[in-house]
């Protein structure tokens, strides 16, 4: 069983390893949003935009609704915001840390 869930965690963590899928998250972030405005808001075209989507389906990052033509998605579990917004800080930090190394090995020469 916990080989299973290791797989699933990995399988699940293949989401956060495109930069386009990340600002997807973030901007559904404040609620639903057609493919269409997606498609505008991330500058991509439908196609590539429908595969991420459908990957993200799959591993129940996301669900979607359905009104007449329209196809709606959503983040389908608030928590994740609370994760993504922890791994920003704990990479906001790295990036603080590195730039006072660089500082400080500049100011050594």
């Amino acid at each position: 069983m916990e080989d299973r869930l290791y797989s699933y965690h990995a399988d699940m963590c293949k989401i956060f390893s495109h930069p386009k899928r990340l600002e997807l998250i973030n901007v559904l972030r404040d609620g639903e949003m057609s493919v269409n405005d997606l498609s505008e808001r991330l500058r991509m075209e439908g196609s590539n935009l429908s595969q991420h989507l459908a990957m993200m389906r799959e591993r129940h990052i996301l669900v979607t609704r359905k009104e007449a033509n329209v196809v709606y998605y959503r983040i389908a579990n608030s928590r994740l915001l609370t994760i993504f917004d922890m791994m920003r800080v704990m990479l906001f930090e790295q990036i603080e840390s590195d730039a006072e190394l660089v500082h400080a090995r500049t100011n050594r020469t």
